[in-house]
């Protein structure tokens, strides 16, 4: 008898470790199986457009790089030549259950000037032109909708490019979070560059 009632013991015991274990990886799985999706823009200078996003619940990150080209591993001073077909991008991690990709869109064009080719504001060259990367067909169906829309708001052409997402490069560490880093510049810099007066005229007063 006391030979089968330590038997059960055991195995009661290891049922609830079982449990234990069970129940502990389903909450780590649970706090950190979040959906993530994938957004790449092209706004002409990415310290500029890196925090607008920032400040939208559920973007999970941001981060400045360059892609569209076809150099491999480039870095800023072969990007700023334009010979490496890269545009500066920032590409966003978001849960796509919390912000829509329409959302971003709508974001992405308060941001940009849709009537200038290969240029942002102050910045010229292809390395500055206005994008949108998308990552599958649905993103490439909104990005087209959106445009679109854009469209009939303005009498000129809206050049911005809508092409298939290729490889993304990270720029360098000190453009990420720029704007945070270095506040005075950056606003130095966003001011100089017409940026906001520029939006203003696109746009009007809305928030961006």
């Amino acid at each position: 008898m006391k030979g089968l009632s330590c038997a059960k013991l055991l195995f009661v015991i290891t049922v609830m470790m079982v449990l234990v274990v069970s129940l502990t990886y389903g909450a780590d799985s649970t706090s950190t199986g979040r959906q993530t999706a994938i957004a790449t823009f092209a706004g002409g200078c990415f310290w500029c457009m890196e925090p607008p996003y920032d400040e939208i619940d559920g973007v999970l990150s941001t981060i400045s790089g360059y892609t569209g080209g076809t150099k491999k591993n480039p870095t800023y001073e072969q990007v700023t030549t334009g010979t490496t077909g890269h545009a500066e991008a920032v590409q966003i991690a978001y849960d796509p259950s919390k912000v829509s990709y329409e959302k971003l869109l709508e974001v992405f064009w308060r941001n940009i000037d849709p009537l200038t080719p290969n240029a942002q504001f102050c910045d010229h060259g292809s390395q500055y032109r206005s994008a949108i990367f998308y990552h599958d067909e649905t993103q490439k169906k909104l990005a087209e909708k959106s445009k679109q829309a854009v469209q009939r708001r303005f009498k000129q052409s809206v050049v911005t490019e809508i092409a298939p997402a290729t490889e993304f490069y990270p720029a360098e560490d000190y453009h990420q979070d720029y704007y945070k880093k270095n506040s005075i510049r950056y606003k130095v810099y966003r001011y100089g560059c017409g940026r906001d007066q520029r939006l203003e005229q696109l746009w009007g007063s809305v928030k961006r």
